[in-house]
């Protein structure tokens, strides 16, 4: 069954970008390829993956800035309002709109893998609003920012599934339960 997971890291604080969403504090952190929640195993049950715009801008630069390549094989999503440039040799389809629209093509494109929302946590919670995030794997690097976007900016109850460090990080993965008990109108 294809399940729904945003995979992300953020600062014990809870940001996943600092204000002028750089990264530079995430790029530094020592990680075990092949440790507790290793990107390379969770990479490769990902069919399809979706970000916002803000995620894909940033992505596009830092290719562009180091000269690699697209890394994803699968098509890849992109949340917006507005015409993006593109990046050659990328599976990419731009959308607008409630999450809910791509759902289904995603989910067609992925077959029995799963979907993976990149980011940002706003676009995470609008899969959460849905109802179509299943689970959050995060990694809590040993940096505070005091300032920044926020890892998942919605009242979300969370079951914790797992948790083990990994070079500089704590890992947690999460399922998602539904909104806050608090919030629920049953």
């Amino acid at each position: 069954m294809t399940r729904t997971t945003y995979y992300t890291a953020t600062t014990l604080d809870g940001f996943i970008a600092d204000p002028d969403d750089s990264l530079a504090w995430l790029l530094r952190q020592p990680q075990d390829e092949g440790g507790p929640q290793d990107y390379g195993e969770f990479i490769k049950r990902i069919g399809a993956v979706v970000m916002g715009s803000t995620t894909y801008l940033w992505v596009r630069d830092h290719l562009q800035r180091t000269g690699e390549d697209w890394s994803y094989s699968m098509p890849a999503w992109v949340m917006t309002s507005r015409d993006l440039p593109t990046i050659d040799g990328a599976d990419l389809r731009f959308a607008s709109g409630p999450v809910t629209d791509v759902y289904d093509d995603l989910r067609s494109a992925a077959g029995e893998l799963d979907i993976w929302v990149i980011g940002g946590g706003d676009l995470a919670g609008q899969f959460a609003d849905a109802g179509l995030l299943d689970e959050v794997i995060v990694s809590i690097a040993p940096v505070t920012l005091g300032a920044g976007r926020p890892v998942l900016p919605r009242r979300l109850e969370l079951r914790l599934a797992e948790t083990a460090p990994n070079g500089a990080f704590v890992t947690a993965r999460y399922e998602v339960d539904g909104p806050l008990l608090e919030d629920r109108k049953d």
